[in-house]
Formats: structure tokens, sequence, C-alpha cells
């Protein structure tokens, strides 16, 4: 039994015990009063009792009306707790409130300023070696499995023609053209290279010769024979040719090369024709066995090797990892205007999801409220506030006893007038 419920109960066998004791005296003007004060003490401590059993369960297990009003009553009773929580307490407005209060970013920050490099190393060790203790040992597969149906889901046009408008607002499209003139350039220069270009202009020339007709191919033959066609000059023009492209910036092949990658990026935006087969060209690309064992054996590699440095006492990827957070961290401390924003953007989502998911706080407190259960919900109710609630039993014991004392007080100044 608790300290206060013992008091309660002490106090109400109290009252008893002085009514016992006060019996006796009765016909005497200060034993009737002391009579009264006690008699009245346990009238009230008794009531109270009952009022404050009745909230929890049935007196004395006596099924009497109007009791064990909580479990009674405890689905309304949650329903309304999630009302008065979700709608009138925690509102959009007061959220918005004590967020404008607070500093976000400076408590990350102090945060920060508390940790080391070793502790982040730590932290990201332990959540990495834990991250991957929970994937199975044949999630690569599994993975692999995934993308491919997310690829063949999503449409890959879209994706290709946002691609190459980044690259084209930023000049990657130049960079890539004048790095592969520069590397065929620089490719041209080797002899083995040379010999395979100049092995597929001889395949290109003699596929063209066998489509020819009788009488261009005659003459092709007899320019070849009398050396009007060279392959190694038109492997040297075509060294020349990209010799000169990689020189100049604004030689007008790199222009046509950068107006056609533009052109493509529309096409695959708005040519109906071209983005179909650019599908069907993903489609095949991924169904083909090769593309498909290639994957798979690209992510078993990689979860190997992921699996390999993490039980690495020292971890490239932890120390990557470590080495981005300590950057974050001294960026957090150092400027202002950065935690500024921070605390901006946390504030502005938090804000944006109070908006999106208000109106389903007062169904999760509810839920919350009624998985406690009847029972659960006594057990709460009486563990952080049962013991104040026997000072109404105190209380109804006392005010009893006074108010049983003032009637008899005034009972015998009648009789003395």
């Amino acid at each position: 039994m608790r300290p206060r419920r013992r008091l309660a109960l002490g106090v109400l066998l109290g009252a008893a015990a002085l009514a016992v004791a006060a019996f006796p005296f009765r016909e005497a003007w200060w034993g009737g009063w002391v009579l009264a004060v006690a008699e009245a003490g346990v009238v009230g401590g008794l009531a109270d009792w009952f009022a404050v059993t009745a909230i929890f369960r049935h007196p004395l297990g006596l099924r009497i009306p109007h009791t064990a009003l909580i479990p009674a009553n405890w689905e309304g009773m949650a329903e309304r707790v999630g009302a008065m929580v979700g709608n009138r307490v925690l509102t959009k407005q007061y959220v918005r409130e004590e967020l404008a209060r607070l500093d976000i970013a400076d408590l990350v920050a102090r945060g920060a300023e508390r940790l080391s490099h070793e502790d982040l190393e730590a932290a990201t060790r332990a959540v990495a070696r834990w991250a991957a203790g929970q994937v199975a040992p044949g999630a690569s597969a599994e993975l692999v499995t995934r993308m491919r149906r997310l690829l063949l889901d999503q449409p890959v046009a879209p994706t290709l023609a946002a691609a190459l408008g980044i690259a084209r607002r930023h000049g990657w499209d130049r960079r890539v053209i004048e790095g592969l003139v520069s590397a065929l350039t620089d490719a041209m220069d080797r002899p083995a290279f040379r010999a395979t270009v100049t092995d597929v202009i001889d395949d290109v020339l003699h596929r063209y010769r066998e489509r020819m007709r009788p009488y261009p191919r005659l003459f092709m033959g007899v320019a070849e024979l009398f050396g009007l066609i060279d392959r190694d000059r038109i492997v040297t023009a075509l060294h020349g040719g990209l010799r000169e492209v990689a020189k100049d910036p604004e030689h007008p092949l790199r222009r046509r090369a950068a107006e056609a990658v533009a052109q493509l990026e529309a096409r695959l935006r708005t040519d109906t024709a071209l983005i179909a087969r650019v599908e069907t060209a993903k489609n095949e690309l991924l169904d083909t066995p090769a593309v498909t064992g290639l994957l798979q054996d690209l992510a078993g590699s990689l979860e190997q090797g992921l699996r390999r440095d993490l039980a690495s006492d020292r971890s490239e990827l932890v120390a990557w990892i470590a080495d981005r957070l300590e950057r974050a961290r001294r960026a957090l401390a150092d400027d202002p205007a950065l935690r500024a924003d921070l605390d901006r953007w946390l504030k502005a989502r938090v804000t944006d999801l109070v908006e999106q998911y208000h109106g389903r706080i007062a169904g999760f407190i509810e839920n919350g409220v009624r998985a406690l259960g009847p029972e659960g919900a006594v057990q709460l109710i009486e563990e952080h506030a049962g013991d104040d609630l026997q000072f109404i039993r105190v209380n109804g014991t006392v005010v009893g006893g006074l108010a049983g004392g003032g009637i008899y007080g005034l009972h015998l100044l009648l009789r003395l007038l």
C-alpha cells in the first residue's frame, strides 16, 4: 500500500477510533461534540472513499450503477482525449509559435561542438556494421531484381533529356566533346589504333562497294588500282582534321556537335518515335542475360567488398563518411549563415509535416490511448494521479468532521438560547 493511501486510511480509522472513544461521554456537551465530529468525519471519509474508488472500479466488487467509470467509458474517453489534445492543445498555431522560440540550428551546433572526430568515426562504424548485419546475404540479387523492374517501369527518355539539359547548362557537353576529340587525336598517334582505323575504313569501303551497281563498282576498282583511293591518306586526313578540331574551341564541327546534343535533348522530350525506340532499346538491353548477369556480378562484388571493408579496423568507407561528417560539424560550428539556413530549413520542414499530418494527430493519440485497454488505463491513471486522489479521502474526513462539529455546535448554541 502506498504512503498516501495509508495516510487516507489512517485518518479514516483515526476518526472511527475517536468516535468509539467519545461514545461513552456522549451525554456531556463536549463528549457529544467530539462524537459528532468523529461520526461526521467517518461519514465524509467513507463517502469520498466510495467516490474515488468508483472512478476506477466497483467498490467492494458490487456492481453499483455509475461506478467503474473509466473502464465503462474507456472508448469514449480515448476519443475525447485524442480530440482535445489534437484539436485544442497541439494546434498548428501552437506548434508554429513553439518552433519560432527555438533555435534548432544552435542546438545542433552545440551538440556538434561536443563531438570529436573519433566519436563520429566510432558512431559511423557502429551504424554501418549494424546496417550491414541487417542485410540478408542474398540481398544483392533481390536489389538487382528490384532495380531492373524499376528501370523497366521508369521511362528513360525524360531522364536522358534532363541529364542532357543539366550537362548543357553547366557546359559539360562541350567538355565531353573536347575530351573525346583530344582522346581520338592522341589515339591516332599510336600505330595499333591507326591500323584499327585503317581496317575499319577498308571494311566500310568494301561494304559500300558491294552495294554499288556494276559500272560504279568498276570505276571504284580502277580508282583503287591506280591509287586514287588510299586508306593511309584517308587516315592521315582524318588525323589532321581531328587535330584542327582539338586546337580550335570554336571549330564548326564542335558547334555542330553541341547543336546535335541540344536537338537530341528536344527530340527526347517531343519525338514520340525516338522515345519509343529508346524505350525499346532499353527493354531489349535489360532483357539480355549478359546485362542481368553483369548487374548481379557487380552487386555481389560490391556487397562482398563492403562487408570486407566494414569488417576491417581501418575501413575506408567509415573513414570517408566520418570525414564528411567532420566537415559538416566544423561548418556548423564556424558558419553562422549556414546555421541560420539550417534553422529555417528545419522549421519549414517541421511546419510542413505538421500541416500535412495534423489531421491524423487526434486519431494517433486516440489509438494510443485505446491500445492501453481499460485495465491499462486504470493502472496508468492510478500511477500518476492515484496518490493525489487519496487526499480527497483525507479532505473528506477532515471537512466532514469540521462540518459535523459546526452543526453540533450550532445545535448546542440553540439549546443554550
